[in-house]
């Protein structure tokens, strides 16, 4: 038996996971930071740290391609948020840099960010821009809510369609009401 040579094999595995970890890491809380400047308004600010996530990208080490890319996701969803806040179109995976999967989860949680921010606009007096934000939230569910695949294919994508679905109808209610 080759154990030793199996249990050197895995841990150089382990090491190499647990350096892309770390690195993911740091990039979903320079996507985080990037999500709470829009929400301030202060979108250069939001630019310069998915700017650097991006620039995060290039350093990370290969992995295994079935291992989710959570860090992507995050990515995702600030450059959208970004985009759609500047009232421009969201770019695709491809010019993002992304995987199809994780654009998809990341087009997903970007309707929370987008209902915060309607919600924040209705607060404020400002119904036509809580009324767009609705009508983004509105297109991306519309593109993506018929969309169907495995678990198996992606994980949690059936999740996150039913939590944007009941994000899209809470967020029409609060906009009839107003």
């Amino acid at each position: 038996m080759d154990i030793e040579k199996v249990e050197e094999i895995l841990l150089e595995r382990e090491k190499a996971l647990d350096s892309y970890l770390r690195e993911e890491r740091g990039i979903v809380r320079l996507c985080a930071k990037a999500i709470k400047e829009v929400h301030k308004g202060d979108i250069e600010k939001a630019e310069e740290y998915v700017s650097r996530a991006k620039e995060k990208f290039s350093f990370l080490p290969e992995i295994p391609k079935s291992r989710a890319k959570h860090s992507e996701q995050e990515y995702v969803e600030a450059l959208s948020l970004i985009a759609i806040y500047k009232a421009e179109d969201v770019p695709g995976h491809q010019e993002m840099g992304v995987g199809p999967d994780a654009y998809l989860l990341g087009i997903l949680d970007c309707m929370g960010e987008l209902k915060r921010l309607m919600l924040e606009s209705l607060r404020k007096g400002k119904k036509e821009n809580a009324e767009e934000y609705f009508s983004r939230m509105e297109e991306i569910y519309t593109e993506t809510g018929h969309l169907h695949f495995s678990s198996a294919l992606i994980p949690e994508f059936r999740k996150k369609q039913d939590v944007a679905r009941i994000q899209l109808e809470n967020a029409r209610a609060k906009i009839i009401w107003e």
